[in-house]
C-alpha cells in the first residue's frame, strides 16, 4: 500500500508541477513504486483537466481572455515538459536529414530556430483546441483527451524499446497487471463521464500514439523521453481537433 502511495505522489511530481513532497527515505526508484507512478500517469491528466475546467469557471466572466487563460494554464500545470520535447525532436528530425548525429541533437540543450518554430506551432494549435473545447463546454471530451493519451504512452511503455536508461526501467517496473488495471480502470472512469465517446477518443489515441511514435523512430532510429513527449502533445492535438468536429 505505501508503494501505492508513493507511485501516486511521485506520479505528480513527475508529470506536473503541482507541489508534493517526500521524505529522505523514500526509495522512489524501486520497481514496485515505479510502476505504481504510471498506473496512476492517466490519473494526472485527470486532475489537470479538472482543475483546468474549474479555473474556466472562475474566469468564464471574462470571456475568450479567461478561456485563453485557463488554456495556457493547462501546459503550466504540467510544466510544458512535452512542449519542451517537441522542440528537441524538431530539432532531431531536422539534422538527421543533414546527416549529423539524431541523439546527440537531441540532447543538446540549446533549441534550434526549426525546433522553436514547431513548438510554437503545437502551442498555438494546442491552446486553440483546448479554448474551442472550453469555450462550447466540452468538458467530459476535453478531460477524456487528456486521460486518453497517457493511457495511450502506458501501452507505448509496455510495448516499444528505449535508448534511455530511465524509461527501460520504467518498462521493466510496468508489469501487465499494473497496465491492465490501469486501462481497466481508466476506461471505466471515462465510460461514466463521456460515454461512447471515450471508447472513439481511445481507439484515435491509441493508433495516434502508436503511428506518431513510430514515424518518429523511423527517422531518428530510437525513442526515448523527447519522442513520448512529442507523441503525447501530437497526440492530444488531433483529439482536441477530432472532438471538436465530432461532437460540436
Amino acid at each position: 500500500m505505501r508503494n501505492l502511495y508513493l507511485g501516486l505522489k511521485f506520479a505528480f511530481s513527475y508529470f506536473s508541477i503541482l507541489p508534493v513532497r517526500f521524505k529522505s527515505s523514500d526509495d522512489l526508484a524501486s520497481k514496485e513504486v515505479l510502476g505504481a507512478m504510471l498506473l496512476f500517469f492517466p490519473l494526472v491528466g485527470i486532475v489537470l483537466g479538472l482543475l483546468t475546467v474549474g479555473l474556466f469557471h472562475l474566469l468564464e466572466t471574462l470571456g475568450w481572455y479567461g478561456t485563453v487563460l485557463s488554456a495556457a494554464a493547462y501546459m503550466v500545470f504540467y510544466g510544458f515538459i512535452h512542449t519542451e520535447a517537441v522542440i528537441d525532436v524538431a530539432d532531431a528530425l531536422y539534422a538527421s536529414h543533414s546527416g549529423k548525429d539524431a541523439y546527440e541533437v537531441i540532447k543538446d540543450p540549446a533549441a534550434g530556430a526549426m525546433g522553436v518554430l514547431w513548438g510554437i506551432t503545437v502551442v498555438l494549435l494546442k491552446g486553440s483546441g483546448t479554448v474551442f473545447l472550453l469555450m462550447h463546454h466540452l468538458f467530459a471530451e476535453f478531460i477524456a483527451i487528456l486521460t486518453v493519451s497517457r493511457m495511450a504512452l502506458l501501452v507505448l511503455f509496455y510495448t516499444q524499446r528505449f535508448r534511455s536508461s530511465f524509461l527501460t526501467q520504467l518498462k521493466h517496473a510496468l508489469t501487465s497487471a499494473y497496465l491492465w488495471s490501469a486501462l481497466i480502470l481508466f476506461t471505466l472512469a471515462g465510460l461514466l463521464t463521456a460515454g461512447m465517446h471515450f471508447i472513439v477518443l481511445l481507439f484515435m489515441g491509441l493508433l495516434l500514439s502508436y503511428l506518431t511514435a513510430a514515424a518518429i523512430k523511423r527517422k531518428l532510429g530510437f525513442i526515448n523521453g523527447d519522442v513520448i513527449g512529442t507523441t503525447l502533445e501530437s497526440t492530444e492535438t488531433v483529439l482536441f481537433a477530432a472532438g471538436a468536429l465530432l461532437w460540436l
